[in-house]
């Protein structure tokens, strides 16, 4: 399908050929038919650095429709140089409206975060992925890896875990941080916090996660198990705020940014743009 308007008349709808996106949405049918599982795709060549979210940019340029409303997002903001050069691709080769507002959007591509306010079964969420493989840390080979997978052999992950019991006296992994999605499969929810870990789990939403890189595409379908790793006596605990709340909507149950001021002072604000600017104008308590 050719875009009508004449000044993207040399664009495809979206910039990918059709032929590329029917195989993305293939591939991505087939991840969420096995949740948490990785499946190989061809990744595409797309005029931004590789390391910038093509893997979810593919997978955004492929669902999207001439009825959709985009929101991109790099780590809760809106504002940011990945945010805005993404939002101007999609933009320029779909001409598709795009929005700030996390619940006017009928997709939403992140980097590193996922939006505070609760998502819609209407919506799809897509994360872009800069390493898929949750068991890289503990083993190099790829082929091993997915012997591992198979085998469902995640010992070596717990040990993990356990070393950073023995060596700390909790466990210490922070951002992408793993989970067991559907008692099956050990995933890499990203780099987001562990403050957005339970946002997946039983989510009204589907979740997407795209590679480019590393040429894979998993998903979390809407109402799926979705279980950080833990032991009975060590828990899993997201980030703790407390006694803290946002410099500019005061909220104290949001994922918060710690800066520093010019005069040296530690400040903190909501990472969730939107979310901050809504409370401030009074659009939720």
């Amino acid at each position: 399908m050719s875009l009508n308007l004449a000044q993207h008349s040399h664009y495809n709808f979206a910039f990918l050929d059709e032929g590329s996106k029917r195989e993305i949405r293939r591939k991505t049918l087939k991840a969420v038919a096995i949740p948490g599982y990785q499946v190989p795709f061809a990744s595409r060549e797309l005029p931004i650095g590789r390391g910038w979210g093509t893997g979810g940019l593919q997978l955004t340029l492929s669902v999207i429709g001439p009825s959709d409303t985009v929101k991109v997002i790099d780590q809760g903001s809106d504002d940011s140089v990945n945010a805005v050069s993404i939002r101007k691709l999609i933009e320029d080769t779909s001409s598709i409206a795009t929005t700030e507002v996390t619940q006017e959007a009928t997709v939403i591509q992140s980097r590193h975060r996922i939006p505070e306010e609760k998502l819609t079964r209407d919506q799809i969420m897509i994360l872009q992925v800069p390493q898929p493989e949750p068991l890289r840390q503990v083993e190099r080979s790829e082929r091993v890896t997915k012997r591992m997978h198979a085998e469902m052999d995640y010992s070596p992950m717990w040990l993990t875990l356990y070393e950073g019991v023995v060596q700390y006296g909790d466990i210490t992994l922070g951002a992408d941080y793993p989970v067991m999605v559907k008692d099956r499969h050990i995933m890499k929810p990203t780099p987001i916090p562990r403050w957005d870990n339970p946002k997946i789990h039983m989510a009204d939403n589907l979740t997407l996660f795209g590679a480019g890189r590393e040429k894979k595409i998993y998903a979390v379908p809407p109402y799926t198990s979705v279980e950080s790793l833990q032991f009975e006596d060590y828990r899993f605990k997201v980030e703790s705020f407390q006694g803290l709340k946002c410099r500019f909507c005061g909220s104290a149950d949001s994922y918060l940014d710690e800066i520093t001021d010019d005069r040296g002072q530690t400040l903190h604000q909501c990472s969730d743009t939107a979310y901050c600017r809504k409370r401030a104008e009074g659009g939720m308590s």
